[in-house]
């Protein structure tokens, strides 16, 4: 008789996966579900340790916790090659630094979406976005 592997035991082989491509430790990384008009939303969101702020990385949507996990894992292997990278310079209400953050998007509106991601957009102050040089 074979044994059916557990789908809670392969989910979070595929999160640890995810986490170890992109070198984040596990307090750096939240897997967000949601169930979306039948179809599994996956908000991968990360952790910045030096200044606690989080920020949204990616957004996929699949039929099930499995398909979004595979589809997400497919993105972070690829995804450099495949979007471009922004640095934006931001401050948020009561913050007095200015603060660089990095994010990988396909255009400044989708690096401004990964910024703001469940922030409101009237606390933060963006002071300059600019597309890096393809290295």
């Amino acid at each position: 008789m074979e044994l059916r592997s557990d789908v809670h035991v392969e989910s979070a082989k595929i999160q640890n996966e995810i986490k170890n491509f992109l070198g984040l430790r596990s307090d750096e990384v939240i897997f967000e579900f949601a169930n979306n008009d039948g179809k599994v939303k996956l908000d991968l969101i990360t952790i910045n340790p030096r200044h606690n702020q989080s920020f949204l990385f990616k957004t996929i949507t699949g039929f099930d916790k499995m398909d979004v996990l595979h589809k997400m894992l497919d993105y972070v292997r690829t995804h450099k090659d495949k979007e471009s990278s922004f640095t934006i310079q931001w401050m948020m209400k009561g913050m007095n630094e200015l603060q660089t953050s990095y994010f990988r998007a396909k255009n400044m509106y989708d690096a401004m979406d990964k910024l703001y991601y469940g922030r409101d957009m009237n606390n933060l102050t963006v002071f300059s976005i600019v597309l890096n040089p393809v290295a």
